[in-house]
């Protein structure tokens, strides 16, 4: 099958009220180019709709009836979705027809991994009939449901992804040197040995708890370039004590919901002394990870939006004795990754190939996924 433009969405745990959004012409095997990347934001009400249907999938955690809100957050999520992608197309003079398929990820609400022989449970809110549908444009979604049915975790999902730019920057001499850390909501890790082992699993926090105790003293959604924590010093024996949890020591396969470690770790502390030990205890998490790993790795390409933050990667460094570079000395665009991912798994789901492995989601074999949504007529 030749390579076709793809458009690919991602809206992270985060929750900073943001869309990624690129194209990547590829065959679901190969990048064979990268297109135009934005960052586009939903309406302020929309962004609102998303926080409150967070908050009541927790009191929800998998019951029989959903929250009403979350088919009003989906809806509106959907729809600022499409708007969001008309715009981005407009933007870059680029007509509907030119785009073969979007990678829509959604925005995940609650995700519970498997646990003692009991089946996972993932929700993701999205609907990509309403993308199609707005836009004229075929939709792959729901990429999680159909890994957590099958006993796997449902996540991590973007090892294939990152395998196939690890290809794309010629590591493949030695790639078990060389693994991609991706820093969001979650952190989570990708392994390669360059043949046919493939691992990838969640770290611990990355963003998540450290933009959630800035939010709570009032002072923005981040500690913007880690200037807060490098204020601060980490209160090393809680942070052993935390670094205790069991959730570290376990082997991969492994995922974690946003709200797994939250903020609440920081309780009782300064505003710096908080931000410093949730910072050091996210890369302190890192460094458990990589012991994991069946080679340790000399060096991480971080993505995401924790790479931004210089704090946070010099604690890597130092709690993890490992080299950081940014995805963007590879040539990778490092905020753009994960949109990208969704766009290649769309393709990848399209030719019903593998999204899933035993070694990344603990699925029983390499299986493929998501939803597929067609329009039902297609806009010139």
């Amino acid at each position: 099958m030749a390579s076709q433009w793809c458009i690919g969405l991602m809206t992270g745990t985060v929750m900073d009220g943001n869309i990624d959004i690129a194209m990547l012409k590829t065959d679901g095997n190969t990048i064979d180019e990268f297109g135009p990347y934005t960052l586009a934001s939903y309406p302020p009400e929309t962004n609102l709709l998303i926080h409150e249907a967070m908050a009541a999938a927790q009191e929800w955690n998998f019951a029989d009836t959903e929250p009403d809100i979350f088919a009003k957050a989906e809806k509106a999520l959907s729809e600022g979705h499409a708007h969001a992608i008309s715009q981005f197309l407009s933007k870059n003079h680029i007509s509907t027809q030119t785009i073969a398929l979007i990678g829509f990820h959604g925005q995940t609400v609650l995700h519970r991994p498997p646990q003692d022989g009991v089946r996972g449970a993932t929700r993701q809110l999205g609907n990509g009939q309403i993308l199609a549908d707005m836009l004229g444009i075929p939709v792959v979604y729901d990429f999680r449901t159909q890994d957590v049915e099958a006993g796997g975790q449902g996540a991590p999902l973007a090892a294939i992804y990152h395998q196939a730019l690890l290809r794309h920057a010629n590591i493949t001499d030695k790639p078990t040197q060389t693994a991609i850390l991706n820093l969001g909501g979650v952190g989570n890790i990708s392994w390669w040995d360059g043949n046919n082992t493939l691992i990838a699993f969640d770290t611990g926090p990355a963003n998540a708890p450290i933009n959630d105790w800035i939010n709570i003293h009032n002072l923005g959604e981040m500690d913007r370039d880690g200037l807060i924590a490098a204020r601060g010093q980490a209160e090393e024996a809680r942070l052993q004590k935390l670094l205790q949890h069991p959730y570290f020591s376990e082997n991969f396969p492994k995922s974690l919901d946003r709200n797994s470690f939250t903020q609440t770790m920081a309780s009782g502390l300064t505003l710096e002394n908080g931000a410093a030990t949730l910072t050091a205890f996210s890369a302190s998490a890192i460094s458990k990870a990589l012991d994991l790993l069946p080679e340790r790795p000399k060096r991480l390409v971080a993505c995401g939006g924790g790479r931004k933050n210089p704090q946070l990667l010099q604690e890597i460094e130092a709690r993890a004795s490992v080299k950081v570079i940014q995805a963007e000395e590879l040539n990778w665009r490092g905020d753009a990754v994960e949109a990208e991912c969704f766009a290649f798994l769309a393709a990848r789901c399209n030719r019903n190939l593998p999204i899933s492995f035993p070694g990344t989601t603990g699925v029983p074999h390499p299986m493929s996924g998501g939803t597929q949504a067609h329009p039902h007529q297609r806009k010139s």
